[in-house]
């Protein structure tokens, strides 16, 4: 963060020094608009070609090219016109060259306090030291995930409006089986974020996990939200399927684990389900009865029950990761 600052304060100085700058060259400026004001000879330049006008006029009369009323508004005219060239060029008296030194700092101050305020409001401060922990943990090889634990919790205390922070715990409570601690960060970070599909997808799916792969009242409306806003959310399918599967309904775990799989681009959770879907097949195409005396052949598929079993295990172990 002290990179952070130094940074900022350098970008700062040039604003500064950009706002300061007229009040080096107020001095010559004013020296400059004097003098220009001093021989400023517009208003005698007028006066000038006024008499020069009415001198015409006057010789146009005495030849006789008007007559007297005509001549009247000539002149008229001509004092008119010299009236308003002469009031356009009045000129009020410069003010001191150091009138409004006060103004300037005071601004320069005011840009510089507000843009650190704008910075702490939307700027990615929090971000930024998220960020420091995170690196300061990899670079630590005694680090345990309880040391990561307790680093992102004191900094989910500092900055707790912050999604990221959250979004780290999450994953780090769920994965050490503190699954209590994972729903309230995971509650949190949809607080923050808002009830998106993906987010609900992960709320449903471990307090599925939790309820010993029941579909409780709360993981199903949970289910039911996501689908309304992504029919083919594949955490929710995937988690679907499981459930259809443990109950015996082979063809709804095959059809779930489908739609997940048109969805998904992880390359090993498509494999588990392309398992999970094998192992559902030959659930569904297994004989009901076998004749008697076929014991071997009923060992045989006791060992491809596990098997396959085994194979929705992997499903259901992927799903939760």
């Amino acid at each position: 963060m002290t990179f952070l600052w130094i940074a900022v304060a350098l970008l700062m100085l040039p604003a500064i020094a950009c706002l300061l700058a007229p009040l080096r060259s107020a001095c010559t400026l004013y020296s400059q608009q004097q003098a220009f004001e001093a021989s400023d000879d517009a208003t005698e330049q007028n006066v000038a070609i006024f008499k020069r006008r009415l001198a015409s006029l006057n010789v146009a009369f005495e030849r006789g090219d008007i007559d007297a009323e005509q001549r009247a508004e000539g002149q008229l005219e001509l004092e008119r016109s010299l009236l308003e060239d002469t009031a356009t060029h009045a000129v009020r008296p410069l003010k001191s060259p150091r009138a409004g030194r006060l103004a300037v700092p005071l601004i320069a101050l005011g840009v510089t306090g507000i843009s650190l305020f704008w910075y702490m409001e939307e700027g990615a401060e929090g971000d930024l030291a998220l960020y420091g922990v995170q690196q300061a943990l990899l670079e630590d090889t005694t680090a345990t995930a309880a040391t990561y634990i307790a680093r992102i919790e004191e900094q989910a205390v500092l900055q707790p409006d912050n999604p990221n922070v959250w979004a780290m715990l999450f994953p780090l409570y769920r994965d050490t089986g503190h699954e209590a601690k994972a729903v309230n960060a995971l509650e949190r970070l949809i607080a923050l974020e808002g009830r998106l599909p993906e987010l609900l997808a992960q709320l449903a799916q471990i307090r599925f996990f939790m309820a010993g792969r029941e579909l409780t009242r709360r993981v199903q409306h949970l289910v039911d939200e996501t689908l309304a806003q992504d029919p083919r959310q594949p955490t929710v399918l995937g988690l679907l399927g499981i459930h259809a599967y443990d109950t015996g309904n082979y063809e709804a775990a095959i059809d779930y684990w489908r739609r997940a799989l048109a969805t998904i681009n992880d390359t090993s959770m498509a494999e588990s389900l392309r398992e999970g879907i094998r192992a559902a097949q030959e659930r569904l195409n297994a004989p009901a009865e076998l004749p008697d005396g076929l014991a071997a052949p009923l060992n045989e598929e006791s060992r491809e029950n596990r098997a396959e079993d085994n194979a929705a295990e992997v499903v259901s172990d992927r799903v939760s990761e």
